[in-house]
This record gives C-alpha cells, sequence and structure tokens, in this order.
C-alpha cells in the first residue's frame, strides 16, 4: 500500500472535523494505523506535506491518532515507510508537476501539492482524502492523468458536496 495523504485524513483521525460520521472518523483512523504497519507514505521533499501536516495538528503532547501518524512519520526518513518525489515551484503553490493545468487553477492552492506529489511519483499513487468535498470535482481530470482519489468518507464526502454545492448536481464517485 503506497499512497499520498491530504490532511483531512489526519484531521478527521484526531476528531478535529466535527461534521463527520463516526464510520468516517474511524475508517480514516483505520487506514493510517495499517499505513505504519505496512505502507508507504509518499511525500515531497521540500516538505510542503509535512509542513501543513505540523501546522494542524500537535506533536507535544500528541493527542489524536492523525498526531500519532505525524510523529511517527517524523521518525521514518529514509526508511521504507517513506517516498520522497522532487516539486518545482514556478510561483507559490503552482508546480510543474501538477497533473493539468487548465485544473491547476481551479483546485485549491494548498491541495495543490497533493496531486503533484502523486503525479511525480514513477507509480502515481493514489491519494487518500477524507471527506472534502472539492475533489469530487477534480478526481476524475486526476484521473484521466494516470493520478488516482481514494475516497476514505465517500458518504460524508457527498453530504458536504449537496451542503456546499446545492444548485449542481452530485458528481459520481470514482470505481
Amino acid at each position: 500500500m503506497k499512497a499520498v495523504i491530504d490532511t483531512n485524513v489526519l484531521l478527521v483521525a484526531n476528531e478535529q472535523h466535527g461534521d463527520v460520521s463516526p464510520d468516517c472518523v474511524t475508517e480514516c483512523v483505520k487506514r493510517l494505523q495499517a499505513m505504519q504497519k505496512s505502507g508507504v507514505t509518499v511525500i515531497d521533499d521540500g516538505y510542503r506535506i509535512l509542513n501543513e501536516y505540523q501546522n494542524k495538528t500537535r506533536l507535544h503532547p500528541p493527542k489524536g491518532v492523525g498526531d500519532v501518524f505525524l510523529k511517527w512519520l517524523l521518525r521514518q526518513s529514509g526508511t521504507i515507510h517513506v517516498e520522497q518525489v522532487s516539486l518545482n515551484e514556478t510561483t507559490q503553490d503552482t508546480f510543474v508537476e501538477f497533473p493539468d493545468a487548465a485544473l491547476e487553477s481551479l483546485f485549491d492552492a494548498p491541495d495543490r501539492k497533493f496531486a503533484a506529489v502523486a503525479h511525480a511519483h514513477p507509480e502515481k499513487p493514489e491519494i487518500w482524502q477524507a471527506a472534502d468535498c472539492k475533489w469530487l470535482d477534480w478526481w476524475p481530470k486526476l484521473k484521466a492523468k494516470g493520478v488516482d482519489v481514494r475516497f476514505l468518507c465517500p458518504d460524508d464526502a457527498c453530504i458536504f458536496y449537496r451542503k456546499k454545492f446545492p444548485r449542481k448536481p452530485e458528481p459520481r464517485m470514482p470505481g
């Protein structure tokens, strides 16, 4: 198992996202713990992803499963559990490695690094997404460029999408 993990997975596992279902929390906890046992987390060598994790979680002392995962991940540098890719940032939060230049401008700037990292990696690992509903609009174009998004909480993502975009038809889920 190899993945690029969106920060919201850690936050949901920490129970820092009050609107998600208990099933979503359980799924994120399960995934992070499985990654610690036998997975490979893919990050950028400029530590953009790790810096975002650190800015949104708590390491001293860790309080939740997402915090514990980050603390573990920081100790894994140089091990089989972490792979790094280089990103070339042309302007802030704009990357040469982003899979679709037309889509990049529609993306939330802080989320671009996850798609760029997945696309830059030779194996194109999937991106784990918890409940950020905007990814429901983005995943088809990413998929067309070889980048898969795995929604760990598809029901929650759809509920948030309907609330955020009530006039838009609900997009389909991957798979």
